[in-house]
């Protein structure tokens, strides 16, 4: 995601300079983007258990999970308003801490309605708090220095969705659903201490005013063809990534492929090559412009569609790795693009995208869990399909800011 702080003003070195500890620096967004948002996915991983354990359809079971994103919608937003007025290091601090409370709390969730509304809660906290960080540490680099922390967020929420399920997987197999929920829990934990002996160390620095109320810029925004057109496309990315690698597990537990827990875990290395082609995003997208670059990427996704309804394995795992590049690749550019478009009040343009990301994952989630339960998944990878084709259609509106 792209920085949801206001423009501002260094206080120590001029922006064309490479700032001190950008290592270090990249390496704390890397680890509190995993360890922030490693809850988000995560779960997807067991989600046939989860079904069992309740006793409810894959689509309400996935609509429950996915929850999260209606979480990290309105957090998104709110974040992105009061941006300017919210101290960095306690925000952070105060989201991690809260986030493990819910999400401890799964463990011993009685029925699915509290289910959901836990990780509605988790969306919040992991929201307001990688939001927090990216705008953070987004001041704190020079211009040269904004992209390598950028990469390293990218990376790290890459990674949140590979490392994430195998450690789910694994932890659901060996001790059991609750334990599972404990053990990311203490991850959360982690993160608040990551940030509590690494945000101080940074010298701060002193935000520019914005120059219009929140609401009025986020009007301005939506008055704009090409920011409204990069919201739609956010949407439509959520909407086909998570009803792809949500309901991709139930076909992958059930014959012909019939995986075992611990299996089902190892399939999600499938995320393992987006975690380097995601890093090339920015350039290509500078080379040769960002709408040939969402074009190329969601045709790539889009490649991967036929091959998931195959009935043999290594084709199923070949799909869902062109989807899972082509998707992670198209959000990196349109992110990029916001923040080009949006000349002022970029905190308030990438909060609005933010939601609009986030509500796509919910919208997609129900509507594609419909589809599955009823039809079956060729009706659900057509959904994803048509929700890839909306965003290339709406990346006819893309300009690229040059």
């Amino acid at each position: 995601m792209t920085d949801l702080s206001a423009r501002v003003k260094p206080m120590t070195m001029e922006m064309h300079e490479h700032s001190p500890g950008v290592a270090f620096r990249s390496l704390v967004i890397g680890l509190t983007a995993f360890l922030t948002v490693v809850d988000l996915f995560a779960t997807q991983a067991i989600l046939p258990s989860l079904t069992r354990h309740y006793g409810v359809s894959p689509a309400a079971m996935g609509f429950a999970v996915n929850a999260s994103t209606s979480g990290m919608a309105i957090s998104g937003l709110v974040v992105g308003f009061f941006s300017p007025r919210i101290d960095r290091r306690l925000g952070i601090l105060l989201s991690l801490t809260l986030l493990a409370i819910p999400t401890s709390l799964l463990a011993v969730a009685p029925n699915l309605a509290v289910f959901t509304a836990l990780r509605v809660a988790q969306g919040l906290c992991m929201a307001s708090a990688f939001a927090l960080t990216l705008a953070h540490l987004g001041e704190q680099c020079s211009a040269m220095d904004a992209g390598g922390a950028f990469a390293a967020y990218i990376t790290g929420n890459v990674a949140s969705n590979l490392i994430g399920r195998l450690i789910s997987a694994a932890v659901a197999d060996s001790l059991g659903l609750s334990w599972n929920f404990y053990f990311f829990a203490a991850l959360n934990l982690a993160g608040a201490v990551l940030v509590y002996f690494t945000i101080h160390r940074v010298q701060p620095m002193h935000a520019i005013t914005l120059t219009a109320s929140p609401l009025d810029a986020m009007r301005a925004h939506w008055r704009n063809p090409r920011l409204r057109a990069a919201f739609g496309i956010g949407f439509c990315i959520l909407f086909a990534f998570i009803g792809t690698f949500t309901f991709v597990n139930f076909v992958l537990v059930r014959p012909p492929l019939s995986l075992g827990m611990m299996d089902l875990g190892l399939v999600y290395f499938v995320f393992l090559p987006s975690v380097v082609t995601t890093l090339f995003a920015g350039k290509v997208a500078a080379r040769i412009g960002t709408r040939p670059t969402i074009w190329g990427a969601l045709a790539v996704a889009a490649l991967g569609l036929p091959l998931m309804l195959s009935a043999h394995l290594a084709e199923v795992l070949t799909g869902m790795v062109l989807v899972g590049v082509g998707t992670f690749f198209a959000q990196a550019a349109a992110t990029g693009f916001v923040g080009q478009a949006a000349a002022e009040n970029r905190g308030v343009a990438s909060g609005t995208y933010l939601a609009c990301y986030f509500c796509g994952g919910l919208v997609g989630t129900a509507l594609l869990g419909r589809l599955f339960d009823t039809f079956g998944w060729t009706a659900c990878v057509a959904g994803v399909g048509a929700a890839l084709v909306a965003a290339a259609w709406l990346t006819f509106s893309l300009r690229d800011m040059r």
